[in-house]
C-alpha cells in the first residue's frame, strides 16, 4: 500500500529558503549500486501506519546503516540518492547536512501543489537507469514505482526493495518471481534504534520472546 505524502518540513531540523534547480542524474561506472530513497514515503509510513504520530529523530531509520547494508548485500560501491520534497521552498538543513556527512546526495525537488514531485523524480531516475549498467535498490512502499521496477528487472541486474514488509505495495510481491529482492528495514537492515510497534505474522522459528518483555 502507498502511504500519504509528507513534505520536507515534516522531517527533523530547522529550515531556510533554498534555490530551486532541476537535479542532474549522477554518473557512475558499471560496478555501482544506485540506492534511491523515497524519504517522504518512509517517513509517512512510519508516522501514520506504525507509530501513530510524527516520528521523532530517534524513531527514524539510521540511514548510515541502510547505506552499509546496501554495500554489503550487493557487494559493490553505492551511489545513495535521497529524494526530498522542497515544493514549499524550504529544506531541513540539519537533516540535509547529516545526509551529506553520511555520503548521501540529497535531491530536493519542487513543483506544483498537485504534483507528487518525489515520485516523479524517482520514476525519472529509474527510467534513466534502465539503459545504464548497475544494480538498483529502492527504499519505498509506493506502488507508483511498479512499472519502473519491472522494467529494471533484466538479466545480470539485481533490483531490491527496502521497506517495512507488511506495508509494501502488494504489486511488488508479484515481482519476486521475476527477480525482485525485498528487504525489511527493521529485520534485515536493522536500521532502527529500538523495536517498532508492528503487528505482523512472525515465523515461529524467528520468534524472539525478549522483544515482547
Amino acid at each position: 500500500m502507498s502511504a500519504p505524502p509528507t513534505t520536507s518540513s515534516d522531517l527533523d531540523g530547522p529550515t531556510r529558503p533554498v534555490p530551486m534547480a532541476r537535479p542532474v542524474a549522477p554518473v557512475a561506472g558499471p560496478g555501482t549500486t544506485y540506492l534511491l530513497v523515497d524519504g517522504e514515503n518512509i517517513d509517512a509510513t512510519l508516522g501514520i501506519s506504525v507509530l501513530g504520530h510524527r516520528p521523532e529523530p530517534e524513531e527514524r531509520p539510521r540511514w548510515e546503516r541502510v547505506l552499509d547494508f546496501s554495500e554489503r548485500t550487493f557487494g559493490q560501491p553505492v551511489k545513495p540518492l535521497f529524494f526530498l520534497n522542497a515544493s514549499n521552498g524550504y529544506l531541513p538543513m540539519t537533516f540535509v547536512q547529516a545526509l551529506l556527512a553520511m555520503g548521501y546526495r540529497p535531491i530536493p525537488l519542487a513543483g506544483r501543489s498537485d504534483q507528487k514531485v518525489v515520485d516523479i523524480g524517482i520514476r525519472r531516475m529509474m527510467e534513466a537507469l534502465v539503459d545504464r549498467p548497475g544494480h538498483v535498490l529502492l527504499a519505498s512502499h509506493d506502488g507508483d514505482f511498479l512499472t519502473q521496477t519491472r522494467a529494471l528487472l533484466t538479466p545480470g541486474r539485481r533490483v531490491g526493495l527496502l521497506g517495512l514488509r507488511e506495508y509494501v505495495n502488494l504489486g511488488f510481491t508479484d515481482l519476486v518471481t521475476q527477480g525482485l529482492e525485498i528487504f525489511d528495514l527493521e529485520e534485515d537492515v536493522a536500521c532502527f534504534r529500538k523495536a517498532l510497534p508492528r503487528t505482523r505474522i512472525i515465523d515461529v522459528d524467528d520468534f524472539d520472546p525478549l522483544r515482547y518483555l
